[in-house]
């Protein structure tokens, strides 16, 4: 049978604009088995992770468990297990860490001010290396744990990253996939060596545009925006440029319903050099591909920048399409 991320690499469905949407992300240690809703499906009481999941509704905030790569016996959890806490957007990203022994104690936090960017004191300043979450929960999707666990597991066996297994980042089709923090940028289809560049370009404060799915911070509209013009300028600052404003350039689709297939968007992207540039994005199908593996193969939207205009020296527009 063939599987959902050799079904999506055949029919070459583009990596740009299909990382998940979060400013803020709270990760929270969990040995053991996880379910395909592991928030619930774990060896985490059932009621903190729904109490989590609801408490981070429409705050900005995805919460998401963790665990070493290796081996999963089903051994039960840690008394004591690490939090990371990582806010994502350009010029404010941190990362804060601690160990708790109450995982319902983080049900209380004030989720909508972590969405916003507020740590409100918890935790430690994070310093080590980049932390690498690859996506590896194959009672999710089965490319998750076929493809992911052997690139976790090489990760964390030769050093120079943090890394660790999550429950999921969406994007099965795309395995292996992980998300890089502080600066949240999401990675597919990657081996060892591409995800040991990307972390020696995080080290310096820089982002590698090849294999990138995008910024977690933006809409999907903003994030095939922002690397469109990291394409055409060859910004490669990871925290040089700000999605400004995404509108609504027609009557069909908006930023939150990025997937579908008719819709049209007007980005504004902004350099901490003053300089901004007007992206055009447009949706269209893509040729039928299952999303996950036993799913009905069905047109996945793609999102593409068909035009970057910036502002020329005297003010006029200077235009220049997109180089992929």
């Amino acid at each position: 049978m063939t599987t959902c991320a050799i079904a999506s690499l055949e029919r070459a469905e583009p990596l740009a604009a299909t990382a998940a949407t979060a400013r803020t992300w709270l990760l929270l240690e969990q040995p053991g088995p996880w379910g395909a809703q592991a928030l619930h499906e774990s060896h985490l009481d059932a009621g903190t992770g729904r109490a989590l999941a609801a408490a981070a509704e429409g705050t900005g905030v995805r919460v998401a468990l963790i665990r070493r790569p290796g081996p999963h016996a089903d051994r039960g959890g840690a008394a004591r297990r690490r939090v990371y806490l990582a806010h994502t957007l350009p010029g404010r990203s941190w990362v804060r860490t601690w160990r708790t022994d109450d995982p319902a104690a983080l049900t209380a936090l004030d989720f909508a001010a972590l969405g916003a960017g507020d740590h409100t004191g918890l935790g430690e300043p994070y310093r080590g290396d980049p932390l690498t979450l690859v996506c590896t929960n194959g009672r999710r999707d089965r490319c998750c744990a076929l493809l992911g666990r052997p690139l976790a597991a090489e990760l964390a066996a030769s050093g120079g990253a943090n890394a660790w297994e999550i429950t999921h980042i969406g994007g099965h089709r795309f395995s292996p996939t992980l998300l890089v923090l502080p600066y949240g940028y999401a990675y597919g289809r990657a081996d060892a060596p591409t995800v040991k560049g990307v972390l020696a370009a995080v080290r310096r404060g820089r982002v590698v545009v090849e294999h990138c799915r995008g910024r977690s911070a933006w809409d999907r509209p903003g994030q095939a925006a922002e690397l469109a013009v990291r394409e055409v300028t060859g910004e490669v600052d990871a925290d040089a440029l700000t999605v400004a404003h995404i509108a609504n350039a027609g009557d069909a689709g908006g930023p939150d319903n990025a997937n579908d297939a008719n819709g049209a968007w007007t980005v504004t992207v902004t350099h901490r050099d003053a300089r901004a540039w007007h992206v055009t994005v447009r949706s269209a199908p893509g040729p039928a591909t299952p999303a996950s593996c036993g799913a009905e193969a069905v047109p996945q939207p793609r999102l593409h920048a068909v035009r970057v205009s910036a502002a020329a020296a005297d003010g006029s527009p200077a235009d220049a399409p997109p180089t992929g």
